[in-house]
């Protein structure tokens, strides 16, 4: 039996993200089974990320920190989320988890720039999140 490998879903969010004004943003998913088992936890997630471009497309394209050559944004779950904490696939308590941790992303990015004298080189990151949310330029 081979190994079960990454599966990306690439979604042209221009009905989504219309109405922000965006022309063409395109969202590229990335969860592998070895983090998300069931599939519908990978569909939870898959819903629940277009979701979100759809919530904060308009906070990001205004804070101004990302050009017009970023055309796209990839997600990709790091990490499983703990099945003895969440025993259903697709128990609401998951869908809390998975919504607060989208938006902290994509808040983080819609965020201006701290000035350079402000940050003091820490990391204002206080744990590791399950997903990384990317910007993808256009090729």
């Amino acid at each position: 039996m081979q190994a079960a490998a990454e599966v990306t879903l690439v979604d042209d969010c221009v009905e989504l993200t219309s109405d922000a004004g965006l022309n063409a943003w395109r969202l590229g998913l990335v969860l592998p089974k070895k983090q998300a088992r069931r599939s519908v936890t990978r569909s939870l997630i898959r819903h629940q990320a277009r979701e979100a471009l759809r919530r904060h497309a308009p906070a990001v394209l205004a804070s101004g920190r990302f050009g017009p050559e970023v055309d796209g944004w990839v997600l990709r779950l790091r990490a499983p989320f703990d099945r003895k904490q969440f025993p259903s696939a697709a128990s609401v308590a998951l869908q809390v988890v998975v919504r607060q941790e989208l938006d902290e992303l994509w808040l983080r990015l819609a965020a201006p720039l701290p000035s350079p004298a402000s940050a003091g080189g820490l990391s204002t990151c206080k744990s590791r999140p399950h997903a990384a949310v990317t910007p993808r330029g256009a090729a």
